[in-house]
């Protein structure tokens, strides 16, 4: 049988979650999930709050300590003040704007760009994002990772207007 406009998959998922497209060609799309861990999101939460902006859709994200959280022991106290200052702040936040959160202590707790798939949080088919530097495709449940720059990384959680 032939096909006559046959699609990748990756066509078809961006097909599936494509908004709106820009006459330059650039697309907006919809983005299925969110991982946030603490060292890009206080920025993201910070000028949600500066708009007078809400999270879009809380259940759609989840949070984790990440970068900062100790590799021994992590009982005692966070000694390093700009690591536990971050991770307040997560805390602060995910409870703010009611986001899941697997904290230190939590067994679900790991690398942000691992704990998707681990969980369960990513599927196939989905769209992610995640404010990390590593471009990972997320396991093989997601087909692309997008690595936000600071500055843009608030526009996943912004409502439209």
């Amino acid at each position: 049988m032939f096909m006559s406009n046959p699609e990748t998959l990756y066509d078809k998922i961006w097909r599936r979650h494509e908004v709106a497209k820009s006459d330059d060609g650039s697309a907006l799309i919809y983005i299925d999930r969110h991982l946030v861990h603490e060292v890009t999101s206080p920025q993201a939460f910070e000028k949600l709050e500066l708009d007078g902006r809400k999270v879009r859709r809380p259940d759609a994200a989840l949070a984790v300590p990440d970068h900062n959280v100790p590799t021994t022991d992590r009982s005692h106290k966070i000694a390093d003040p700009l690591s536990k200052k971050q991770i307040d702040l997560l805390r602060d936040n995910v409870k703010r704007w009611n986001i899941e959160l697997y904290d230190m202590l939590d067994s679900r707790q790991g690398i942000v760009h691992v704990i998707g798939p681990e969980q369960g949080f990513t599927q196939p088919g989905l769209t992610l994002v995640c404010g990390d530097s590593i471009p990972l495709p997320m396991g093989r449940s997601v087909p692309w990772h997008l690595a936000l720059e600071r500055r843009r990384w608030n526009m996943c959680w912004s409502p439209r207007r």
